[in-house]
């Protein structure tokens, strides 16, 4: 029989199996073809924009290529790579496997095999996520317009929802650093509408069986009552919103401080209090770095980054670099191992820097740690005279 007839009863049985919806994948190898450094394809269906696709990953000796094609043209394109180079394909389905062979001989040879999977794969182009949040039977979710009744996530709140997930992954790495049980209460300053405050407690209650108590703090009233009612229908007993400022919060007996998006010196407030709880976590997500901004232009230094920030929007990078900069000297001052990164956040402000302090284990006021410390104080002195600074205000709190 023609080698064309045996591709032929391979591609037939291919069809059959992708309209029984048996069809598990394809792979196809032993290329013997003309071009260099392919090894092998393997074929998986995918679904894209509700169409049914064939997705083809090349594999060639250092990198993978990845191309989707519709269903009848992507079995011609597997009929062709079989007449031109590849000497092996196996159908796999949830019935049998299918094998197609030329031998060394020329002989080409058709068999099949026991299933070697009974399940089909997911047709998901991307592979699902695993998620700290899950979107189903979580009532506030719904309560706050991110999910249907059924637990769907709402097409314009997906963005939102990564936004949470992300943050909790973030919180969820920083509380594995720290002793089991240290987190007994915790204080998001600036709430707002409480999607990842209500996340948080979830995760803590839900996830990690915690008994943490968790308040969120925002001076809109309007907000608080909201979040207070969304929190009594999702039965969260240990959730509480006030009403006031950051400034005015007994943050005393708080282990946890949080605060995302506290405008200018506010977050200095936020890390202030923090510090002066002995917290053992601080994280916060600074925004509009007025104050030093307002000291590097009017002293009006010349150093080695003025042909920089002559430029309005370099002198703003630079203004959040060196104000976030001194935030987390000043935390080390205080026995904080520092940590800085990206957190991604939702459209309006897709991307933000990270502050984080994690308390480390109390120091000895040493030899040593008295000149860590006065060495830190030179760092934020000199730094301060470089750019022009008269007084960082989480200094001025501090009283440093």
């Amino acid at each position: 029989m023609p080698v064309s007839e045996y591709i032929e009863q391979f591609t037939t049985a291919l069809k059959e199996s992708l309209n029984a919806a048996t069809f598990v994948k394809v792979s196809l190898g032993n290329y013997k073809g003309e071009e260099e450094t392919l090894k092998q394809i393997l074929v998986r269906k995918v679904v894209i924009k509700r169409e049914d696709k064939l997705a083809f990953t090349y594999r060639y000796k250092t990198r993978d290529l990845v191309k989707n094609y519709v269903i009848d043209e992507a079995i011609d394109l597997i009929a062709g790579c079989l007449e031109n180079g590849f000497k092996i394909a196996t159908l796999f389905t949830t019935e049998k496997d299918l094998i197609l062979e030329e031998l060394n001989n020329g002989k080409v040879v058709l068999r099949e095999g026991q299933a070697s999977s009974k399940e089909t794969p997911s047709a998901s182009h991307d592979k699902e996520k695993i998620r700290l949040i899950k979107p189903d039977l979580k009532s506030y979710l719904t309560e706050l317009k991110i999910t249907d009744a059924d637990g769907k996530v709402f097409k314009n709140a997906q963005d939102k929802f990564r936004q949470i997930n992300h943050y909790i992954e973030i919180l969820s790495s920083l509380i594995k650093e720290l002793p089991e049980g240290t987190i007994k209460k915790v204080a998001d300053m600036g709430s707002g509408k409480g999607y990842l405050t209500f996340a948080l407690y979830d995760y803590l209650h839900s996830v990690l069986k915690l008994e943490t108590e968790v308040v969120g703090v925002e001076y809109r009233l309007d907000m608080v009552d909201l979040c207070n009612q969304v929190a009594a229908k999702s039965a969260f007993t240990q959730l509480n919103f006030v009403q006031g400022t950051i400034e005015d919060y007994n943050a005393d007996d708080v282990n946890l401080l949080i605060a995302l998006h506290a405008c200018d010196t506010a977050t200095d407030d936020a890390i202030f209090k923090g510090i002066k709880a002995n917290a053992e976590l601080i994280v916060v997500a600074p925004c509009c770095h007025k104050q030093i901004r307002r000291e590097i232009e009017q002293h009006k230094v010349k150093n080695d980054v003025s042909f920089l920030t002559k430029y309005g929007i370099f002198l703003e990078r630079q203004a959040e670099m060196v104000t976030d900069g001194i935030r987390a000297l000043i935390l080390e001052y205080f026995g904080y191992k520092t940590k800085v990164f990206e957190f991604i956040s939702d459209a309006h402000t897709p991307k933000n820097v990270l502050v984080v302090g994690v308390k480390k284990a109390e120091s000895l006021k040493t030899k040593a740690e008295s000149e860590r410390q006065a060495e830190i104080l030179r760092k934020i002195k000199a730094s301060k005279k470089y750019f022009g600074i008269g007084y960082h205000h989480l200094e001025r709190l501090l009283e440093l």
